[in-house]
């Protein structure tokens, strides 16, 4: 997908906060296990395989996946550098190129639920549209209906 010059000079903030019936040891090693980041990642209609997602889980390391639409077969590649990995309360990746900082803080509630912020820096235009916000909620409602008992 491509988008123009300056749509994606125009750099923002975007936070999302979800609130999850599971811990937030569950919440943070989804986001390490391949076949977990399968079911989950991207919306509806979207599948990222298992077999093409990369995570070294190191500051340092990457973590690399592929989302492709289950209809027409098209590929969304993403990447990360993970600057903070502090299980199970901090998770943090900068993206090559983009130089865009998602930072995600999971609290534990007391009762058995977490609240998951995110939070992302340098975020392009298009990466804050409506329609790319909710296909980030979506994804997490996917995570949801996976870690949630019931």
């Amino acid at each position: 997908m491509q988008f123009d010059e300056a749509a994606m000079a125009d750099r923002g903030e975007a936070v999302i906060r979800r609130t999850f019936a599971a811990s937030r040891e569950v919440l943070f090693d989804a986001m390490f296990d391949p076949a977990m980041i399968e079911r989950f990642w991207g919306p509806p209609g979207m599948t990222a395989p298992a077999d093409r997602t990369v995570i070294e889980p190191v500051v340092g390391g990457r973590f690399e996946t592929v989302m492709v639409n289950d209809e027409t077969g098209e590929e969304f590649a993403g990447s990360g550098v993970y600057t903070v990995i502090d299980r199970p309360s901090t998770l943090a990746f900068v993206e090559p190129g983009l130089d865009m900082l998602t930072t995600s803080t999971y609290t534990d509630l007391g009762d058995g639920s977490t609240e998951l912020v995110i939070t992302q820096s340098n975020v392009p235009a298009p990466f804050r549209s409506p329609e790319a916000l909710a296909g980030f909620e979506a994804s997490l409602g996917r995570l949801a209906a996976i870690v949630e008992p019931g």
